[in-house]
């Protein structure tokens, strides 16, 4: 390849990227997710450092997947990595199932009145285990 072909190959991947990430940060900026998970755990007082906390995970999540740094960080790491990913990504769908109020009509269609917080327990736990499952295959090689 070129060194022209090259250059437009890495102009497109950058614009890609940070077309994906706007409309990540964007969807989770729409939702409101930060302000309203900092007023629920009583730190909204720290909303910046929330955000920024965020940002930085993002930042450090793309580089780590785009790059592939070796990192030794063995079973516990791939744990703790693994739950906070499913945090992430637990508090992203509820708060978009939240937004279009699926739980109401899902809890009202199955006629379910008790158990709703088991419910919603067991879907974000699903996920995190989920995620630490795919994260201990990929990285360990196995």
């Amino acid at each position: 390849m070129d060194i022209l072909q090259e250059t437009a190959l890495a102009i497109i991947g950058f614009a890609g990227g940070v077309s994906v990430a706007a409309g990540t940060f964007a969807l989770i900026t729409a939702l409101g997710i930060i302000p309203r998970l900092a007023s629920r755990m009583g730190v909204a007082e720290h909303v910046y450092k929330l955000e920024s906390a965020i940002v930085l995970g993002g930042t450090i999540g793309s580089l780590l997947s785009v790059y592939h740094f070796p990192m030794r960080i063995g079973d516990v790491g791939i744990i703790i990595f693994g739950l906070f990913a499913g945090i992430f990504v637990g508090c992203l769908s509820m708060a978009l199932a939240e937004a279009i109020r699926v739980f109401p009509v899902l809890c009202q269609r199955i006629n379910l009145n008790y158990g709703i917080y088991l419910l919603i327990f067991m879907m974000a736990a699903g996920k995190a285990l989920g995620t630490l499952y795919q994260m201990y295959f990929e990285w360990n090689g196995k």
